[in-house]
């Protein structure tokens, strides 16, 4: 007979790791930053429509002559660069609009854009094709500029509760008494002789690299200021790297405030300021603020409290 073998013992398993809670409610806090979306965004449309247009902008001295019919000698011919054509001057120039440069400007070390950029080949070089791209249309500029005065009074000065309704009442009264006086009229037409224009690089600089730092603190910085929310817990990290401290969510109260019209309404799309606060010998007082949908989370975290009284109810 062959001796019994001994059963085999089963190998050794890894525990899981646990899961992650399902009912985990996250909330991140934005810094006023996130409001400036308006101001990139206008600037891209601008440098789109300035692309569209397509006119180019030339930088000439300020005593060049502004001439309405050129003319040219028979003999004087110009070679096209493209196709190396060669045409009389004579035809090019005839009923022409142009500015002319003086003399000064062409002698001395300045002259205008040239296909060679060494400075000793400028008086031989071709002229360089025009690439500066900029609009016709003054009225562009002027509301870029609008735009980006408006961001930058609604970002640093809070108008919140009475003061919102204050300033709106303001603006109407304000507008009906200048249409009862006539004012307008003379205000449109003083507006009208505003004249600002920015080159369609300048408006990519700003709304590039403007965006740029906007993503970046949107998705990098303003993640490191949250809150958690769990079933009976609740994580709070104020600071960027500082800890994670967790408190008990029974006798916890939510508030929301959005009554920064201009801030939270226009430009924050109702966003908020989350106010949190724990109960208990010592109570602690949480503000999260520029929440983004700050009424779907709180009503998230509402629902919450009231699935868990349910199930310690049973």
């Amino acid at each position: 007979m062959t001796a019994a073998q001994p059963p085999a013992t089963p190998a050794a398993t890894q525990a899981p790791a646990p899961p992650r809670p399902k009912n985990e409610i996250v909330i991140y806090s934005h810094s006023n930053l996130f409001y400036w979306w308006p101001v990139w965004a206008v600037g891209l449309l601008m440098a789109a429509l300035t692309y569209w247009e397509n006119m180019f902008m030339v930088v000439v001295p300020g005593t060049s002559e502004p001439l309405v019919s050129i003319t040219g000698s028979a003999k004087d011919q110009r070679i096209d660069p493209k196709t190396g054509d060669r045409k009389d001057l004579a035809v090019i120039l005839k009923d022409r609009e142009g500015v002319i440069v003086p003399e000064e400007f062409k002698r001395g070390a300045y002259h205008l854009p040239r296909l060679d950029p060494d400075p000793k080949k400028a008086k031989t070089s071709a002229v360089a094709d025009l690439r500066l791209h900029v609009t016709n249309k003054g009225g562009l500029g002027v509301l870029f500029c609008v735009v980006l005065l408006l961001v930058v009074v609604i970002t640093n000065v809070p108008l919140r509760g009475m003061w919102s309704i204050l300033v709106i009442i303001s603006i109407v009264t304000l507008s009906l008494i200048f249409h009862l006086l006539g004012f307008w009229e003379t205000i449109l037409q003083r507006l009208a002789l505003l004249d600002v224009r920015i080159n369609m690089g300048g408006y990519l600089f700003i709304s590039l690299v403007l965006l740029t730092i906007w993503l970046f603190t949107l998705l990098f910085f303003d993640r490191q200021i949250y809150m958690i929310f769990t079933p009976g817990q609740f994580k709070v990290c104020t600071e960027i790297g500082s800890g994670e401290k967790v408190y008990d969510t029974m006798g916890m109260t939510v508030e929301k405030q959005r009554s920064d019209l201009f801030r939270h309404w226009i430009l924050g799309l109702g966003s908020g300021d989350l106010i949190v606060k724990t109960s208990g010998a010592q109570a602690h007082h949480f503000d999260l603020v520029n929440v983004l949908f700050i009424s779907k989370k709180v009503q998230q975290i509402e629902d919450m409290l009231k699935r868990r009284q349910v199930i310690e109810t049973r």
